[in-house]
């Protein structure tokens, strides 16, 4: 093997990780504002210190399902696209312009019927078209939101949804100054007056976040909104920040780039000098945010199945031996595995990030769960390609990073995946171990599973089969299988040692804990049918994939159906995916016992 085929593989990786690192620059200024610098503002957002920019992306993606606005002409032409950091500032410093973007997304007949419009190809409005039917759409939200959200219609669940957007819109609309008013620089002249009174709490009650840091050395909650900052003022010195914040509101709307700009850096010194550490969290959170490492980790994986796919092209033409079309192909099967380490490399900087961000393991919620099961099965895909060297340990591992990272990104929609932990999640050591080991042990059983699925789709789909390759897939789930039983059982016994110490028992026959002996009991199962000849290739492989809906239901079913001590919130959208999921592997079941090409007529 000359130099050049020995390390073109492991450039072509290295290129995508130079990719990665490319998007990690500042975008570029917007007429000379510099929106990054805005958007690294620390600020106080649900129980957590985050920059600005977080707030933007995760309110336009909870209002819009997007964390950028594309904005149109008067012919329906795009224009360009805004950031969420625009947008945010047009929705408090330019409210005439913001109201006019669309920004909602409606998809219900009953909802659009409610606002006065009828179903289209277009499904976003505008906040100025609900704005003659704002009374009647709260009237129609708090109704729907006093009924359980199990027991709500169709109609009650969208109409409760799009109520929680609007307000969430109004209240991001009045967090620095109150929409109407003669601003914020107005304000901080009328502190003290008793007529200003009334706006300044109304201010401080409706602030989605707050801006102004603590005096350095208080505690960290102590952060101010501008309403509580102006009533404080009232009687005392006035905050640092108001003055800087009061003028980039001003420069914002003259669009007056160097005022804007340099009172930015002004309210960034205000933070620095009070609240060093949380202006640096701010700015690693903000690079985090543009990397979007595991939406790009997403995209290497799916390079990583193309390569492989390539390379088990079998065109005669392509194939001819000695041919330029086959030296390159060979080369598809050692890119892929480079494309495979560089997506896994992505994936762990992800990882990493955001427990050095959330300051808590990795595991603190369903949406890093998924992310942390797509990275174990890619790390073991990893350790059985460098074992086996046949290519289908890299398909499986790239095909179920990207698997998780897809469920992760759907579970991105409620907005932050880094909220405060639930008091009974944040108490001690044994939990979080538990939840790191357990769930180890479902990414094991899925990548089990997901090696069974591809020996299903080999033997009936491959053109020849060979007994070599058949054995050797049935060895990796074999042994994954193993790992997959000692994680689970060491899991389930920590999360028991945990709810002794949390909840005075070891062992209550919660949904989530049966569960979880389910997986233990199932892995177990496999085994000793294995020893005791019960089952063979066919069998194990069929009884792997059928692991993949007792983890699946493990793991999301006791969580999002609303059942148990574990269980956090009642998804519908969830569980009809879960059940197709469900019934997917189902019928590949049916397929891995079928005899091969039994549609023929032969087995």
């Amino acid at each position: 093997m000359s130099k050049l085929t020995r390390y073109l593989p492991w450039s072509v990786g290295a290129l995508a990780l130079l990719t990665v690192l490319a998007a990690a620059r500042p975008p570029a200024r917007v007429e000379g504002l510099d929106l990054d610098a805005f958007g690294r503002l620390p600020v106080l957002e649900g129980g957590r210190v985050k920059p600005i920019d977080s707030v933007a992306r995760n309110s336009l993606l909870m209002i819009r399902g997007q964390q950028s606005l594309p904005l149109f002409d008067g012919a329906g032409q795009r224009t360009r696209t805004i950031s969420a950091d625009e947008w945010l500032l047009d929705l408090m410093f330019r409210p005439e312009v913001a109201d006019q973007q669309k920004v909602f997304v409606i998809n219900d007949p009953d909802v659009l019927a409610l606002i006065g419009q009828k179903q289209s190809a277009d499904r976003y409005y505008a906040f100025a078209t609900l704005g003659p039917h704002l009374q009647e759409l709260e009237r129609q939200g708090q109704a729907a939101m006093a009924i359980d959200a199990k027991q709500r219609t169709r109609f009650q669940g969208a109409v409760a949804n799009l109520f929680e957007r609007v307000y969430l819109y109004f209240r991001l609309k009045n967090s620095i100054q109150l929409e109407g008013s003669a601003g914020l620089a107005i304000e901080l002249g009328a502190r003290g007056d008793p007529a200003a009174a009334p706006r300044h709490g109304t201010l401080a009650e409706l602030a989605h976040f707050r801006i102004l840091p603590p005096a350095s050395g208080a505690m960290g909650a102590s952060w101010h909104n501008t309403g509580e900052g102006l009533r404080a003022a009232a009687a005392g010195p006035l905050d640092p920040g108001l003055a800087p914040l009061a003028r980039i509101a001003l420069a914002y709307r003259a669009r007056d780039a160097a005022t804007f700009n340099r009172s930015v850096g002004e309210l960034r010194a205000v933070g620095t000098a009070s609240r060093p550490d949380d202006v640096a969290q701010a700015d690693h959170e903000i690079v985090f945010n543009r990397v979007e490492p595991f939406y790009l980790g997403m995209a290497i994986y799916v390079l990583a199945l193309l390569a492989l796919f390539a390379s088990w092209l079998r065109l005669p033409s392509l194939r001819r031996e000695g041919s330029r079309w086959d030296a390159a192909l060979q080369l598809m099967q050692p890119t892929a595995f480079a494309l495979l380490v560089a997506g896994s490399v992505v994936h762990t900087l992800g990882l990493v990030s955001r427990v050095i961000l959330q300051g808590r393991p990795p595991v603190t919620n369903l949406y890093s769960s998924a992310v942390f099961v797509g990275w174990g099965a890619v790390i073991l895909g990893i350790i059985l390609e460098r074992i086996y060297r046949r290519g289908f340990a890299t398909g499986v591992a790239a095909a179920s990073g990207f698997a998780s990272l897809i469920v992760a990104h759907h579970l991105s929609g409620d907005g932050d995946t880094m909220e405060m932990m639930r008091a009974v999640l944040d108490s001690n050591f044994w939990l979080g171990t538990h939840v790191i080991t357990i769930t180890i042990g479902y990414s094991g059983t899925f990548l089990a599973g997901a090696i069974a699925i591809a020996w299903t789709i080999r033997k009936h789909f491959g053109k020849g089969l060979d007994v070599a390759t058949s054995r050797m897939l049935t060895s990796m789930a074999y042994g994954i299988i193993c790992f997959a039983l000692f994680f689970s059982f060491i899991g389930t016994v920590l999360g028991g040692i945990w709810a002794d110490q949390s909840w005075g028992r070891f062992w209550g026959w919660d949904p989530k804990e049966n569960g979880a002996l389910l997986i233990v009991l199932w892995n177990a199962i496999i085994l000793h049918s294995r020893w005791g000849g019960f089952a063979r290739d066919r069998g194990i492989m069929t009884m792997a994939i059928f692991g993949n809906v007792i983890t699946a239901l493990s793991w999301f079913g006791v969580n999002m159906l609303g059942v148990g001590l574990h269980s956090y919130g009642f998804m519908d959208k969830a569980f009809w995916a879960l059940s197709g999921f469900c019934a997917s592997q189902g019928l590949i079941m049916a397929l891995a016992l079928a005899p091969r090409h039994f549609w023929r007529g032969s087995g």
